[in-house]
């Protein structure tokens, strides 16, 4: 399907290679981060055993696009996109927490809040609120970043500072730059006739200890968005909401008897639906950034990333 779902490059300077559920991240000389998106597609914290053709590049390119647009806000750590599923940028020790902030009751939120509970990560939730209703501020809720096959877990405020995970000084910073995000990513959003529901961001030092956003911002697979229009009418008749996100793949998922627990299997993905899954990420691409997805040539796609990123590399 030239899907790229696992890369082994060997550039040059090269010390180390991280492999995360969808990222590949390659460390030049202590310098440099060369990322690579992969088309592998990651639900529940499992990845899925078969790639989706074109994932990668529409993450890459969405969150180039959406880092841009943010960098006169908030510092972040890319250089340079030399590929359409790679990005260049600063070595950077990453905090060991995501970010993770809500406008609306939604996933996760919106599960906790009809098994009763009313805190989240410490922050507390309004009695009387229905699934996908306003947040009367939008609320931070961070989860601990879980190693390749663990489960992210939500984490408090406190326990953060307490256990040591950041210090007071820098989580400061984070929330700062978290509010800031979500407010520009809001207004990106809302141009495209959407809303920005909930999102995570993660965050990085740099060698000389600037904080800088690193990762992906706003992508489907960090963020969900629901259509403005028509939002209000289905709140109020209590219709599901129309949404922009990888949870059509989670409720698949579910509805399969899949939600990533003990002993339960990956239902089977045909070529029908992987294909089906590829076109609704590129109807989320347009829709985010408002232009038409160019498919990069995949007829060889290992190569042709590996050529650019040793040009690039090679000056």
């Amino acid at each position: 399907m030239n899907t790229i779902v696992d890369t082994n490059y060997n550039f040059p300077n090269q010390k180390s290679v991280y492999k995360g559920k969808v990222r590949e991240v390659y460390n030049i000389n202590d310098e440099l981060l060369v990322m690579i998106a992969t088309d592998r597609l990651s639900a529940f914290d499992v990845v899925m055993p078969k790639g989706i053709p074109f994932k990668g590049q529409i993450l890459n390119q969405i969150a180039t696009k959406m880092m841009k647009e943010t960098q006169d806000l908030v510092p972040n750590w890319l250089i340079a996109t030399p590929d359409p599923n790679v990005a260049v940028g600063h070595l950077c020790e990453p905090f060991k927490v995501e970010m993770v902030i809500r406008g609306y009751l939604s996933g996760h939120a919106a599960r906790e809040y009809k098994a009763g509970k009313r805190m989240l990560c410490g922050v507390a939730m309004p009695n009387g609120m229905k699934e996908n209703d306003k947040f009367p501020e939008p609320i931070i809720t961070p989860s601990t970043k879980a190693d390749n096959g663990e489960h992210d877990e939500d984490i408090s405020r406190e326990e953060i500072l307490s256990n040591g995970i950041v210090s007071e000084k820098d989580y400061l910073v984070l929330e700062d730059y978290t509010r800031k995000l979500f407010q520009r990513g809001t207004e990106i959003a809302a141009k495209e006739g959407l809303i920005l529901v909930d999102t995570k961001y993660e965050f990085g030092k740099t060698k000389d200890g600037k904080i800088v956003l690193i990762d992906e911002i706003h992508t489907p697979d960090s963020s969900r968005y629901f259509y403005i229009d028509g939002y209000t009418e289905r709140q109020q008749k209590g219709e599901a909401q129309k949404q922009l996100s990888k949870e059509f793949v989670r409720q698949w998922l579910i509805s399969k008897g899949f939600q990533g627990k003990e002993g339960q299997q990956i239902p089977e993905m045909t070529e029908d639906y992987i294909n089906s899954v590829s076109e609704r990420y590129i109807e989320l691409y347009e829709k985010i950034t408002g232009t038409s997805f160019v498919k990069a040539d995949i007829s060889d796609v290992e190569n042709r990333i590996e050529k650019i990123v040793l040009q690039y590399l090679q000056g």
